[in-house]
């Protein structure tokens, strides 16, 4: 007999993803994605694929976990959602392009996802840069972390799907919420996936062109940070505050001060309002 807690309807809201179907429907018909790993728990989908990248393991593995328990986001910051309430997915891929031209990876990674929730769960969303997605009241649906180590970028993604308002700081939101009504993550998963290897084939044959790729007219065409005030916090500690005018070739956002023009390559970004 099934145990009741480990049954795929065990909780309607949050059904267990079934990864050999998801594994069957993705690998299909794609060139790029080679397999899809479902686990029940793990510490986190990211240092597991940067070890079997560091193993040589080839591009196009997905990872995918019902529940990770040591999750990070950018800047070292603890990423949590209770089990089988988002999707929490990392996937390895070995780019053939200019090293300088990683940098617009998460930025790939965003447009695909926001592409994504908008076909899936029409949810209508927006990217602040470097690597969140936003609802379009500003609350954050998502976060993406690129970790590049060697030939190989472990791209992780942590989206919630069902988690409810008081399982989420002030400052988030889920899809459930925005959309008001249950959400399936299989169909968003597969959506996100297809998206992804779409626009990472065009990207590589353009050797990371942005313009060439289409990438850099389609994050503008999502992205809620250029042509706002922003304040952004950067490594060093101090504090820059200015326009975003626009994402360089690198993937840079460039900022306009007082002091002039400047491209950041990280940072933690804060919205003031539209210039």
């Amino acid at each position: 007999m099934t145990d009741a807690r480990s049954s795929r309807w065990s909780d309607l809201e949050r059904p267990a993803l079934d990864g050999p179907a998801l594994t069957a429907a993705l690998t299909r018909d794609s060139d790029l994605w080679r397999s899809l790993e479902v686990v029940e728990e793990i510490g986190s989908t990211n240092a597991a694929l940067a070890a079997a990248a560091a193993a040589d393991a080839p591009e196009g593995a997905v990872l995918v976990a019902e529940h990770q328990v040591a999750g990070r986001g950018r800047l070292d910051r603890v990423w949590t959602s209770p089990p089988r309430a988002g999707l929490t997915v990392s996937f390895l891929l070995r780019p053939d392009v200019p090293a300088a031209r990683r940098g617009w990876l998460p930025l790939l990674t965003g447009v695909a996802l926001a592409e994504a929730v908008g076909e899936v769960a029409g949810v209508r969303a927006s990217l602040k840069w470097p690597n969140d997605l936003l609802a379009l009241d500003g609350r954050k649906l998502a976060g993406i972390l690129a970790e590049s180590s060697g030939t190989a970028v472990v791209v992780g993604v942590g989206l919630n799907v069902s988690t409810t308002a008081d399982e989420l700081p002030d400052t988030g939101t889920s899809l459930s919420r925005v959309a008001g009504g249950t959400v399936d993550r299989a169909p968003v998963l597969l959506a996100f996936l297809r998206a992804v290897e779409r626009r990472y084939r065009r990207w590589t044959t353009a050797l990371g062109d942005p313009v060439a790729s289409g990438l850099a007219a389609d994050y503008l065409a999502w992205s809620s940070t250029v042509g706002t005030e922003v304040q952004v916090s950067l490594p060093d500690g101090s504090t820059l505050t200015g326009t975003a005018t626009a994402v360089d070739w690198d993937g840079r956002l460039v900022v306009a001060t007082a002091e002039g023009q400047v491209e950041l390559a990280s940072g933690d970004v804060r919205h003031v309002r539209r210039a």
